[in-house]
């Protein structure tokens, strides 16, 4: 019998890009390829890599030479880069970064076990040439459904799978391989993003918003379901979008309430929301239905309009101030989180006042600040009123300062709250960690429970907060959560 073929894959950035590795998993399985956890164990190391940002490319690049080091000590023979900064890059990758044995872009996942078996072989795929895959789909929306299938989506692969692609637990199931146990775990909602918000690219290499059918959402939910998840991320680049190109923009607000109801499911989060396309309705989806987290994960970006006017955006301080009162009004522990960029193009100190007067009165759980750096093939890089870099990273520093003051300041009001918490860490020397409903996974703090007695991954414990850690929670277990949890663990 010849030997197995291993692979590794290595995940870089976003959970849109975890979501797409553990397809490219279920695609190689389904192939005869044996997945492995570390690279010095495959013969192939596929490392899916982000290009949004300096920082995450140099990341994705460091990833890559990290397994390349591999090949002449172990098992690694070929290093094969995927994901968006291949996509974005093609060609130009490959000759600066020969260590890579393989570029491979969005169109050649369909054929992912093909072209790794070629590099594997010693052959040479050729890397492709970047497009603009904003024009791959209809201008209008309601026109791309029936393009999809001509299009190369990540994420998107279909759950009623052709006989002999589908992974073995079901009919049901998803061309998707977990690559982890944990007990959360994100779905794709739809690709792409028709804003064209001055500073960012990734339009011009995910492509158009196109909506996955929520036939697809639901199955695959209740696969993961099966699986042992208890709660899924919705992800997508822009969520608040989903349904346009299905006749429904409110098409969220109906399947929330379906996702819901998975049986063995505990939470539904959405992440990625616009502000400027937030409805009364979703607000209240979000904010009253059992099992959906009152989570909100709005990108704000900046609050001074001079600079969302810059950035192709849309708001203003006040404006963004009655959003979260409206709903704080709905749901008082909702949690919120954002994103910001300090040094934009022109921006004045009276701007930056502006958006440390939004900061301080916002009560945001969780806060990221990025100093604005050109991007390639972006309007924002061909402006000429640039800030000086000494100047960027000053603000970076100052606003980055009174982010992490203010975060903790939230996190001390929580003290005394009820949270129900998903326990997803259970070790005896550093304690028992899980998440709030506030809480999303990665990037907005964690629940340490001052008792871990019977507990174990995945349960759902009631708790109150008795202290913080900076941003993270210190909890107690309410009397009676044994019953509780065991009862969620069923």
């Amino acid at each position: 019998m010849p030997e197995r073929r291993t692979v590794a894959l290595v995940t870089l950035g976003c959970a849109r890009n975890e979501v797409d590795s553990e397809e490219l998993a279920g695609r190689l399985e389904a192939d005869g390829w044996d997945l492995v956890e570390d690279a010095e164990d495959a013969d192939v190391a596929v490392v899916n890599t982000c290009g949004f940002v300096d920082a995450a490319k140099k990341d994705s690049v460091d990833a890559l030479l990290e397994a390349n080091d591999l090949k002449g000590h172990g098992r690694t023979q070929a290093v094969v880069a995927v994901g968006c900064m291949a996509e974005r890059y093609g060609k130009e990758l490959a000759e600066a970064l020969p260590e890579a044995d393989g570029v491979l872009g969005f169109d050649d996942y369909a054929n992912i076990s093909d072209r790794l078996q070629t590099i594997l072989n010693g052959g040479i795929h050729a890397s492709h040439t970047p497009r603009d895959r904003r024009k791959l789909l209809p201008i209008s929306p309601a026109e791309r459904q029936e393009s999809a299938a001509e299009v190369a989506l990540p994420g998107h692969a279909p759950v009623d799978l052709p006989e002999g692609l589908a992974p073995a637990s079901g009919p049901r199931a998803p061309l998707r391989r977990r690559l982890d146990g944990a007990p959360v775990a994100s779905v794709k909602l739809a690709s792409g993003c028709d804003r064209r918000c001055s500073f960012c690219a990734i339009p011009s290499f995910r492509g158009s918003f196109i909506s996955r059918r929520p036939s697809d959402v639901l199955n695959e939910t209740r696969w993961l379901a099966e699986q042992g998840v208890k709660e899924i991320m919705l992800v997508s680049e822009n969520n608040t979008s989903y349904g346009k190109d299905l006749g429904d923009i409110r098409l969220l607000e109906s399947l929330l309430p379906e996702l819901a109801e998975v049986d063995g499911l505990e939470r539904v989060r959405v992440s990625y929301l616009q502000p400027a396309e937030m409805r009364p309705g979703l607000i209240d989806v979000l904010t009253s239905t059992p099992k959906i987290a009152p989570y909100f994960d709005l990108s704000f970006q900046h609050s001074a309009p001079d600079v969302l006017r810059a950035m192709r955006r849309f708001g203003d301080t006040d404006r963004f101030l009655e959003l979260l009162d409206t709903i704080r009004s709905k749901a008082p522990q909702a949690g919120v989180r954002s994103n910001f960029i300090v040094g934009f193009p022109g921006e004045t100190e009276a701007d930056l006042a502006e958006l440390e007067r939004f900061l301080n009165g916002a009560r945001l759980d969780a806060i990221g600040v990025f100093g604005y750096s050109d991007e390639d093939g972006t309007e924002a890089a061909t402006y000429d009123n640039k800030l000086d870099e000494d100047v960027v990273a000053e603000r970076l520093a100052r606003v980055s300062r009174l982010a992490e003051e203010l975060v903790s300041q939230r996190a001390e009001e929580r003290v005394g709250e009820t949270v129900h918490v998903l326990v997803e860490s259970v070790d005896p020397a550093e304690g028992v960690y899980g998440r709030g409903a506030h809480q999303a996974p990665e990037t907005d703090g964690q629940v340490l429970l001052t008792s871990g007695e019977g507990l174990s991954i995945g349960r759902m414990v009631e708790a109150k907060v008795v202290g913080t850690e900076g941003v993270d929670l210190v909890a107690e277990p309410l009397q009676g959560m044994l019953a509780c949890s065991e009862e969620a663990g069923r």
